[in-house]
């Protein structure tokens, strides 16, 4: 496994991906980037469009993954749907703001992964 951050946050990405779609979910988008920012994934839940923000950590040593998306974090990722919205056409649809907390164990190559509906509101 690389240890450097792309690669770390690359392969939780695909972990949750997999989730996902096992989970039910169907991808729309994958790291959407417009000038307000980047969403990592866009799935459907349902009658939810959400926008999932997926943290990957290597153990808990800096405190949970989804400790990182702060105030600002979510103002950014916020702004970044709206543009999806907006160049979507997706006027009427209810949609919500997931997070995905990936830890990786480098010692046995598993991972466990943590699904925060409604992590937060726009």
């Amino acid at each position: 496994m690389g240890s450097n951050s792309k690669e770390i946050g690359a392969l939780g990405e695909e972990i949750s991906e997999a989730f996902l779609v096992e989970s039910g979910y169907t991808i729309l988008d994958r790291n959407f980037r417009c000038k307000t920012g980047e969403i990592d994934l866009i799935a459907r839940d349902g009658d939810h469009i959400c926008f999932i923000e997926v943290k990957t950590r290597c153990g808990d040593l800096f405190g949970s993954p989804c400790e990182a998306v702060n105030f600002s974090k979510q103002q950014k990722i916020s702004r970044t749907a709206q543009m999806y919205i907006l160049r979507k056409k997706l006027f009427r649809h209810c949609f919500r703001f997931d997070v995905i907390e990936v830890i990786l164990n480098r010692q046995n190559g598993s991972s466990s992964i943590k699904l925060i509906k409604n992590a937060f509101d726009a």
